[in-house]
């Protein structure tokens, strides 16, 4: 494989990453990265170790993972909000890569106990002060202003 193959195949790993709930194939992939559909399987395989349908499934179900484990949804809403075509290729591809039916994982997860793992982003968002803020004037006195724009008399 040649260095300048290697942004192409990112591209199409980072089309499989973005889109992985749609139907994607080889194909599609291939397409985006600009290469023949077996040329393509062969370099991507090489660059990255696995085929496109290996990377696209353990994508999906890690995905899946995360929804089994902090969302309230079904084993068959996750099967579809993740990609696969059908319940019975979910639940044995998850099997297979997890080492436990999807159902027995997320008992498991549930029998960790404690509130599901909260964002970072959602904790800055709630510990922001809201209201009305202080606000330094350039003579260095202070007045109670709401954000975003002056204090009304």
């Amino acid at each position: 494989m040649t260095p300048d193959a290697l942004p192409h195949l990112r591209r199409a790993r980072d089309l499989a990453d973005r889109r992985y709930a749609e139907p994607l194939d080889l194909h599609a992939l291939a397409t985006e990265a600009g290469f023949s559909t077996y040329h393509f399987a062969r370099l991507f395989r090489e660059a990255f170790g696995e085929t496109p349908r290996a990377y696209l499934t353990r994508r999906r179900v890690e995905r899946a993972k995360h929804l089994l484990a902090n969302a309230n949804l079904t084993v068959t809403e996750v099967c579809d909000l993740v990609g696969f075509a059908s319940l019975g290729s979910f639940s044995s591809r998850f099997t297979e890569l997890v080492g436990v039916p999807p159902s027995e994982y997320r008992r498991r997860q549930a029998a960790r106990g404690g509130p599901p793992p909260v964002p970072g982003c959602f904790v800055m968002a709630w510990a922001r002060p809201r209201g009305e803020a202080t606000v330094e004037r350039a003579d260095g006195s202070a007045s109670g202003e709401k954000r975003g724009g002056p204090a009304r008399a």
